[in-house]
């Protein structure tokens, strides 16, 4: 499979030479400097209109899509959302602050969280439209702390399903009966008769099985559980459903090619229509949460490689990058692919492993991959690096995680600065 096409849709090879958006990459990396994260607007663009044609072309209903903030998100991106009318989803006070700072109106910010304090809560109820209880803990914090919702959002209650997705690694599934996420049956209930004896705006069901998954079969009974769940709480008139997200993308040549997301789609749409139908219930507001699949392959991530390791059949590329910006290797052992940003053309003769600068023997990107011969000094790019990179990115080791770039033909935009040894200093007394 061609690795290019793993990378963003405006990626070109231009004289043995990576661009994106007909903007070269060697220059970009000498200008704002390496590590360097690269989003292209055409693809972000792409991945939502697949998404929301895909649904009004299969689901007659009032229908929307929820961009995950956990995936990655800044105000530049938050703004991005807005121009397709999406949701953003928040995991409390500071993805909040964000949306907010970014000008995203109340009634597109959703707010999620298995443990919410009361200062989530508040802040929550003061900007969201939208909140997703997780627990009955939280519905008992509202009355308890006074928190008016009211006028202000409306509830969903979160399922536990008892069913996960298939995933590559169980800390990417969230659906299976031992998870720490939502509630069973039994507590939807009891939550739902909470929400009717102190007058709180219950709108909707929620659920979500798992992460970066590419076989839908799992959502069909959880549906089931949900929409009869529905029934027996009797929503009618305008309430809202949302069986989750995180359809998969292909992050290595071996995975290609992309899961289908109009046939992710269609199927979710099919058998929500399907079984209201079967229980006379009204057509919901159908939510999606794409996760992933909306921002990973508008992402790479440029690195410069500072030290070559020849050791008989093992040769290490020592970039000045790695699980500061990308943990996902240590935390799932996540895979990647890779091109040189420059003699992309060249025999794939030499098999590296590519690993960051930290003091961990598990600060590793990629492991026994194919690649033209590099040397110290040049340019490696890594794509399918929107997602889940500088969202769980951190400062060990002192690393200042890196600058941001959003491209479109006309402009390169910084929307993400270099973090100095100021930035690392200022919360310190």
């Amino acid at each position: 499979m061609d690795r290019l096409a793993l990378f963003p849709l405006s990626t070109k090879i231009e004289n043995d030479k990576l661009t994106i958006a007909g903007h070269d990459l060697a220059s970009l990396a000498d200008r704002y400097g390496t590590p360097l994260y690269i989003y292209d607007r055409a693809t972000l663009n792409f991945s939502a209109k697949t998404y929301t044609d895909a649904l009004s072309a299969h689901y007659p209903a009032p229908s929307k899509v929820t961009y995950a903030g956990k995936a990655f998100l800044c105000k530049a991106i938050a703004q991005w959302t807005q121009t397709h009318a999406f949701l953003v989803d928040c995991t409390g006070q500071g993805e909040i602050a964000i949306t907010i700072a970014a000008g995203v109106p109340r009634e597109h910010i959703l707010v999620h969280g298995v443990n919410k304090s009361v200062a989530d809560l508040k802040a929550a109820v003061k900007h969201a439209g939208t909140i997703v209880v997780d627990n009955l803990t939280e519905l008992h914090r509202f009355a308890g702390q006074k928190l008016q919702v009211e006028g202000r959002a409306s509830l969903w209650l979160r399922l536990l399903p008892g069913v996960a997705v298939h995933t590559h690694h169980a800390h990417t599934q969230t659906g299976q009966h031992d998870s720490k996420f939502g509630m069973t049956r039994e507590e939807i209930l009891q939550a739902a008769q909470i929400c009717k004896s102190s007058n709180l705006p219950l709108a909707g069901i929620h659920f979500h099985q798992g992460s970066n998954f590419r076989d839908p079969e799992p959502l069909l009974p959880a549906i089931d559980l949900a929409l009869d769940l529905a029934k027996e709480i009797g929503f009618s008139g305008e309430w809202h459903f949302c069986p989750g997200g995180g359809w998969g993308v292909a992050y290595h040549e071996d995975e290609l090619p992309n899961p289908s997301i109009e046939s992710y789609v269609k199927g979710i749409a099919e058998a929500v229509i399907a079984g209201c139908q079967a229980r006379g219930l009204e057509l919901p507001h159908l939510h999606l949460e794409p996760g992933r699949s909306l921002i990973a392959l508008a992402g790479v991530a440029v690195y410069r490689v500072g030290a070559v390791k020849r050791r008989g059949d093992k040769t290490w590329l020592l970039t000045d990058g790695g699980m500061a910006d990308n943990p996902r290797y240590a935390l799932y052992g996540a895979r990647y692919t890779c091109l040189p940003v420059s003699g992309v053309g060249g025999e794939r003769s030499e098999i590296v492993s590519i690993a960051g600068p930290y003091c961990e023997s598990g600060d590793i990107l990629i492991e026994d991959l194919p690649m033209p011969k590099v040397e110290e000094g040049e340019l490696i790019t890594i794509p399918v690096a929107g997602a889940y990179h500088l969202s769980m990115s951190s400062n060990y080791n002192g690393a200042r995680r890196p600058a941001v770039l959003m491209l479109d033909e006309e402009n390169i935009r910084l929307i993400q600065h270099r973090e100095t040894v100021e930035d690392l200093l200022r919360r310190d007394e």
